[in-house]
C-alpha cells in the first residue's frame, strides 16, 4: 500500500515560473500518495514544452488537471467535489477551460467521467502522460479524449521533472512504477500496472542534477521500492526469462541505494514505500554503512493478525515481520519506523484487533498512517468478501489504534530530550514566523528559532521539548554535513 499524503486537506495548486514564451495556463492539483505528486511534476514538464505555465488561480486556467487517488473512498469523494467546483467555474467564468482527470481514478472511472457524467474533457492514466499533447488536440477538435492504457515499459526516466512549488531543498526521485503484490484491499496493481524499474543511470543523473541545483535531500520513490530490479528494462516478473548477462549485471535496490549514496555523500537519502515481504537485510546493511542514508523506514504491516494478513494476501506473517523489525533494530538501533494500519477488514474479530494493538506495542512505531477499511471496487476483497464490520466498530477500533500510536509517539519523542539531533531546515514553522521547521534523521518534525540560519542548512539542535509528533529545541551550530 502507498503512503498517503494528507487526504483530509485540499489538493495543493502547484506553481511554476516557466519560460516567458509560454502563454497558456495550467492549474494542477494532486491528491493521495507521493507518486501522484511526483507524477504531477512529470506532467508539468511535458506541458511546459507545449506552452503551458502553471498558475495558482483556477479562474485563469486554460487547462485544469486533477491527479487522483483511488486508494480510499474518502480521496475519491474529495476529488469529485473538486470536479464539481471546476465545472462551476467553467460554466460561470471561463467557458473555454478544459478539465482533465489524471492518475488512478482516471483509469478506474474513465467511462463514468466522460460518457455518463460528462464532467471532464480528457482522462489520462498514469502511464499515458506523454500522450497528453495529442489528447488536447482531440479535445480542441471537439472530441472527448482518453488514454488509460497501462504500459510494460514506461518509467518517465527520460523526462526531467519540473520541481513544482519546491522549497529547493527536498525532492522526489521516482525509481519504480506499478506493483505485483496484489493485496486484496488495494487497487494499485489495476490502476498503475505491473512492476517495472527505471534505468539506474537516469536515476543517478537526476540525483546529480538535483545536487548541482542545491537540493539537500531526495526520496527514492515507488509503490514498492524494495522490488527495484533493473536488468535492461521490462517487467520484473519477466526477469527469469532474461539473458544470463542481463541477470549478472542486474541492479537491485540495495545496490542502487549504495550507488546513489556514494555519488552524493552530502545529500540526505530517504526511500518510500517498502513492503515487508520484499525488504532484505542487504538494504539495511547499506543504510547502516552510509551516514547520508536516513535512519528511517516506512514499513506498512496493515494488521497484527496472521489470519487477517492471509485474507489481505500479505506475503508475511506477524512472526516474520517481528523478526525483520528485530534485525533492523540490531543493525540500526536508532532507527525510526512508521506504519500503515487498517482496522475493520472483513471478518476482523476483537481478537484480531487486539493482536494489532499488541504488535504496535512490540514495534513501538514512531508514527503511522491509520485508516478504517473502505471497500474499493474491483479489488479481490470487494469481489470475494463481504464488508461485514459495522462502521461504528471500524471507527472505534481505528480510534483505539490512533490513541495507542499517540501514546507510543509521545514516549518515543521523550527519549530525544537532551539529545542533539541534526535537522535539515525546510520552511518557516506554520505556528510561528520566527521559527524554522525541518526534520531530523528519523523523519521527525523539529522546530527551532530562526536566528541566523536559512532554508537548506543542516543544523545541530539540542532537543528541549516535545509533543506527540514534534521536537522543539535550541540550535547549537551548523553540522558538518553543510
Amino acid at each position: 500500500m502507498e503512503k498517503i499524503i494528507d487526504e483530509n486537506k485540499q489538493g495543493e495548486a502547484l506553481d511554476l515560473q516557466g519560460k516567458g514564451a509560454n502563454t497558456k495556463k495550467l492549474f494542477i492539483e494532486s491528491y493521495g500518495c507521493q507518486m501522484n505528486f511526483s507524477d504531477s511534476e512529470v506532467v508539468a514538464s511535458i506541458l511546459a514544452n507545449e506552452g503551458y505555465n502553471t498558475t495558482k488561480n483556477l479562474e485563469d486556467a486554460d487547462l485544469v488537471l486533477v491527479n487522483t487517488c483511488s486508494i480510499r473512498e474518502k480521496a475519491e469523494i474529495t476529488v469529485r467535489k473538486r470536479l464539481e467546483k471546476y465545472q462551476a467555474v467553467k460554466r460561470k467564468q471561463n467557458p473555454n477551460m478544459k478539465v482533465g482527470v489524471l492518475g488512478c481514478m482516471a483509469e478506474r472511472l474513465k467511462s463514468k467521467f466522460l460518457e455518463e457524467e460528462k464532467i471532464v474533457d480528457l482522462v489520462v492514466g498514469p502511464d499515458a502522460y506523454k500522450d497528453i499533447p495529442n489528447l488536447l488536440s482531440e479535445v480542441e477538435e471537439g472530441r472527448n479524449a482518453v488514454n488509460v492504457i497501462l504500459s510494460k515499459e514506461e518509467t518517465y526516466g527520460d523526462i526531467s521533472p519540473v520541481r513544482l512549488q519546491s522549497n529547493g531543498v527536498t525532492a522526489f526521485v521516482s525509481i519504480t512504477r506499478g506493483c505485483d503484490n496484489m493485496c486484496t484491499f488495494c487497487v494499485v496493481p489495476f490502476t498503475r500496472g505491473r512492476e517495472r524499474s527505471r534505468d539506474p543511470q537516469s536515476i543517478l543523473e537526476e540525483v546529480n542534477d538535483l545536487a548541482q541545483k542545491g537540493f539537500k535531500e531526495i526520496t527514492l520513490l515507488g509503490q514498492n521500492v524494495d522490488s527495484y530490479l533493473w536488468y535492461g528494462g521490462g517487467l520484473k516478473k519477466d526477469f527469469a526469462k532474461a539473458s544470463e548477462m542481463a541477470k549478472a549485471t542486474a541492479v537491485n535496490f540495495a545496490q542502487l541505494m549504495d550507488m546513489v549514496a556514494r555519488a552524493q555523500p552530502k545529500m540526505r537519502i530517504r526511500f518510500s514505500t517498502s513492503n515487508p515481504q520484499d525488504m532484505t537485510l542487504d538494504v539495511i546493511e547499506v543504510m547502516a554503512k552510509h551516514r547520508n542514508i536516513c535512519n528511517y523506514i516506512h514499513l506498512p504491516v496493515q494488521s497484527g493478525s496472521d489470519r487477517i494478513l492471509k485474507l489481505m494476501n500479505r506475503q508475511h506473517t506477524v512472526a516474520e515481520y517481528k523478526k525483520l523489525i528485530d534485525d533492523i533494530k540490531a543493525l540500526i538501533p536508532n532507527i525510526g519506523i512508521s506504519q500503515d494500519m487498517i482496522t475493520g477488514f472483513p471478518t476482523e474479530t476483537e481478537e484480531d484487533h487486539q493482536a494489532t494493538l499488541e504488535l504496535m506495542k512490540y514495534v513501538r512505531y514512531d508514527y503511522g498512517f491509520m485508516f478504517y477499511y473502505s471497500e474499493r471496487p474491483g479489488t479481490m476483497a470487494e469481489r470475494k468478501m463481504e464488508d461485514d464490520i459495522p462502521l461504528e466498530v471500524k471507527k472505534r477500533r481505528l480510534q483505539e489504534v490512533i490513541d495507542l500510536q499517540r501514546d507510543l509517539s509521545r514516549d518515543n519523542l521523550k527519549n530525544y530530550l537532551g539529545q542533539t539531533v541534526e535537522v535539515l531546515i525546510e520552511k518557516t514553522s506554520k505556528k510561528n514566523e520566527d521559527e524554522w521547521s525541518g526534520r531530523n534523521d528519523q523523519n521527525i518534525v523539529t522546530i527551532l528559532p530562526k536566528e541566523n540560519y536559512k532554508v537548506g542548512d543542516f543544523v545541530n539542535v539540542i532537543v528541549e521539548e516535545c509533543t506527540t509528533g514534534t521536537l522543539m529545541g535550541r540550535p547549537v551550530g551548523l553540522s558538518e554535513n553543510n
